[in-house]
């Protein structure tokens, strides 16, 4: 385990010690800062869709190229 994934342990370890409203408390905090935000949804797009098949960049570019 890296420094930083046990740091990350340690965090969501208290997190998770939290009770239910302290923790909904904690998540309104965190998502009122714009970047983290952005960052959260980034991560839950990414998680989301790490399933999928992937395509090779020359193919996208090149498929944006063809619909303009």
């Amino acid at each position: 385990m890296t420094p930083a994934e046990a740091t990350a342990e340690v965090f969501l370890t208290a997190f998770l010690s939290l009770h239910h409203q302290e923790q909904d408390t904690f998540l309104a905090k965190l998502l009122k800062n714009k970047r983290l935000r952005e960052d959260v949804i980034d991560l839950a797009i990414a998680e989301e869709r790490s399933h999928e098949k992937t395509k090779p960049f020359e193919k996208v570019v090149a498929d944006i190229r063809k619909s303009r």
